[in-house]
């Protein structure tokens, strides 16, 4: 009995999927009819020429992922190993994609490009402009995107730099809502915590006569602490230890505000310490050992 009913179910399977394939055959011959109708033959459809265009089909489709993650792999090396240039390069022959996958990345290799040294200062702000062009669009492309929210705040700052005090404060509200937005989607994202912390960094060091304008302009800006900017470090530091060079440098600069000179001596240290494989590690380098001969002094 339980045979009879297992073989009746399987029938019903086939039955189905045999339907369906000819429901499919039936759209792909229509297909074939309509862009053939103004030729003087007609391609002769068979239930194995179908097989055969649906076999390239799905090969066609499954390659193309195999492709674009093979692109994507490539350039996540290519960060890796700080080959800025070359990781442009490669992103830009995907500017147009509607992945924003390609588009944050592409965004951070165009700000990447914007900070080496060699770079004139017209083509650091055309850079800088076009890595949030393209942050702007992986965000519009995929909201849920963590990298896409993180991308799309460092480059506002960035882009704030050539706008003024004014525009700088008052797009500080929406950076650190998209920073706060790539913490809630990623808790593991040691960046974004680094950046969050940096931004309560910025503002707690803010000179008075920035607050004042800023009073004026806002009346109430944007306010935090060297505590709170630190508690964000040493978050980013628990999440992930010895991620990121600037992050050690700004946990020592944190303590140096603090006045705690021993925390301070450790972290600098480290920060020095770091293997310098971009060029903003070895803008790091060179800040911690000027720190550090200001602490010894």
């Amino acid at each position: 009995m339980a045979s009879a009913t297992l073989f009746g179910a399987f029938k019903r399977f086939v039955s189905r999927n045999v339907k369906i394939r000819r429901m499919n055959e039936r759209i792909w011959t229509d297909r074939i009819r309509t862009s053939n109708k103004k030729a003087s033959f007609l391609v002769a459809v068979t239930p194995l020429s179908f097989l055969i265009y649906e076999r390239i089909t799905h090969f066609t489709s499954v390659r193309a992922l195999d492709s674009a993650q093979e692109v994507l792999e490539q350039a996540d090396y290519l960060y890796s190993c700080g080959e800025t240039q070359k990781l442009h390069q490669l992103l830009l022959r995907h500017k147009d994609s509607d992945d924003a996958e390609f588009l944050w990345r592409l965004a951070r290799a165009s700000r990447d490009l914007a900070l080496l040294s060699s770079i004139s200062a017209d083509e650091k702000k055309r850079l800088t402009y076009e890595a949030f062009d393209y942050a702007k669009k992986a965000l519009e492309k995929n909201e849920a995107s963590f990298a896409a929210h993180k991308w799309f705040a460092i480059c506002l700052s960035d882009v704030g730099d050539y706008e003024g005090i004014k525009v700088k404060i008052g797009n500080s509200y929406i950076i650190r809502n998209h920073l706060e937005r790539a913490i809630e989607l990623n808790p593991k994202d040691a960046t974004s915590i680094h950046i969050l912390g940096y931004w309560c960094f910025a503002f707690a060091e803010l000179p008075w006569y920035q607050r004042k304008v800023a009073a004026v302009i806002f009346g109430s800006p944007p306010t935090a602490t060297y505590e709170e900017a630190l508690a964000f470090f040493l978050q980013a530091e628990e999440v992930d230890p010895n991620f990121y060079s600037k992050n050690l440098l700004m946990l020592g600069k944190t303590y140096m505000m603090l006045r705690d000179v021993q925390r301070a001596a450790l972290w600098l240290t480290k920060a020095r310490d770091y293997p310098a494989v971009t060029e903003e590690d070895k803008q790091v380098h060179k800040e911690a050992l000027e720190l550090l001969k200001k602490l010894n002094g």
